[in-house]
């Protein structure tokens, strides 16, 4: 059994990819979080150990490592909120850059293979949406925010010290969300519809809205695969938010005349953000096989998701 160590599992994608690792035999799986595991113990099967840990906490983390003797480390964790993290500079960059650069030094260590997930805010959004071109790997990050900037500079840190990593970009996660964890664009909005509320969505912001369970499969790949650097694992359709929106209401025959567009001008949004940052996957196509649903494929499945 190959002993996994998955940081921040109870955040969206990190729970994800904890159930779903948790259910292979090959495995031994270990989630650890700021906070007490998020689903009581009769609420879970337990097929996982979770160990309380604050990344930020050097001795902490030093004993973690010495606990798991972790063969692989995802790390899911980050302080993900732009405008926060444009008011929090100091807490931001010591969890999104210090903590990461210790988490690399440890798997350094233990010859830990570390996959390390990221984001598209990396990028200033700044490619034309009107050409259809999307960001690669090798494009140079220019991140317009300190979330963003944070985010790189952690990218940074574990490709200088780490000889056996993977960094995993992903953008817009959507999936059904539990209870105590951030919502997502697509939840929110069937929630909001749902509800009768209206809601303003940015009409022209261009992401490539990725399904959680896409995430996770896209992490599982990079575990088994040896392949060092970095992966777009996100979707595979370039919307905005406000057609991320519409697609929502259209396909949960939902009432789509309490969306109202606005444009980015209009939001006024405090902190800035990339107007384009659709993310290509090209080359976890190609390497791991990798292998997105489409936001219509999942929304007509979402009953059984």
């Amino acid at each position: 059994m190959r002993n996994i160590l998955i940081i921040g599992t109870n955040g969206f994608t990190g729970r994800q990819l904890l159930n779903d690792l948790s259910i292979h035999k090959q495995y031994n799986v270990t989630g650890c979080s700021l906070h007490p595991d998020i689903l009581p113990t009769s609420e879970n099967t337990k097929s996982y150990h979770f160990i309380e840990t604050d990344i930020r906490d050097e001795v902490a983390v030093k004993d973690l490592f010495k606990k798991v003797c972790p063969e692989v480390v995802v790390n899911c964790s980050a302080l993900s909120v732009p405008d926060y993290c444009e008011t929090h500079h100091e807490e931001a960059y010591i969890t999104n850059v210090t903590a990461v650069e210790q988490l690399a030094r440890l798997c350094e260590e233990y010859k830990s293979r570390f996959i390390h997930l990221s984001t598209d805010f990396v990028f200033d959004g700044k490619i034309d949406e009107n050409t259809g071109q999307l960001y690669t790997e090798e494009d140079a990050p220019a991140p317009v925010n300190y979330y963003g900037f944070t985010k790189w500079k952690g990218e940074e840190k574990v490709a200088e010290i780490c000889s056996n990593y993977a960094i995993a970009r992903v953008e817009i996660v959507y999936g059904k969300a539990l209870p105590g964890q951030h919502g997502n664009i697509v939840q929110l909005v069937m929630n909001r519809l749902k509800a009768g509320q209206e809601i303003r969505v940015v009409s022209n912001q261009w992401r490539t809205p990725t399904y959680v369970g896409d995430v996770s499969n896209g992490i599982q790949l990079l575990i088994e695969n040896t392949a060092n650097g970095i992966f777009h694992i996100c979707g595979d359709e370039c919307l905005t938010i406000a057609e991320i929106a519409f697609q929502v209401a259209d396909h949960m025959k939902l009432d789509r005349s309490l969306i109202h567009p606005a444009t980015t001008e209009e939001m006024q949004e405090s902190t800035p953000r990339p107007r384009f940052s659709g993310m290509s996957i090209g080359k976890a196509q190609t390497i791991l096989g990798y292998n997105p649903r489409k936001l219509k494929e999942v929304l007509m499945d979402w009953e059984n998701i």
